[in-house]
């Protein structure tokens, strides 16, 4: 569920679903029917998402499908994890763009 993943990366990054909304340019209440799943992304939308987290797409994606495996049990352990792995991909995307920097 992707709504669920672009939850998940925005309460990461400590940002309100007003503060999320004003970045994508979008309405909060459209914000939250798609983190709810009450509305798809479009993939436009998505590029908005990338550009402000600073990840591909793919990563969005990704991340979205491996949060679809739901079992209660686990769902704790998923959020620690989902969010370490955004971490780990803004650590990435920040070295890359990093190593342009004074060439």
């Amino acid at each position: 569920m992707i709504g669920k993943a672009l939850r998940t990366m925005r309460v990461f990054h400590d940002l309100t679903q007003k503060d999320l909304a004003e970045k994508l340019e979008i309405s909060t209440s459209h914000l939250s029917e798609i983190e709810s799943g009450k509305k798809s992304p479009t993939l436009s939308l998505l590029e908005r998402y990338a550009n402000v987290f600073n990840i591909p797409i793919s990563s969005i994606l990704f991340f979205s499908e491996n949060m679809d495996l739901e079992n209660p049990r686990l769902e704790k352990a998923r959020v620690m994890i989902s969010s370490k792995v955004l971490a780990l991909l803004n650590f990435i995307t920040e070295r890359s763009d990093l190593s342009h920097v004074g060439r």
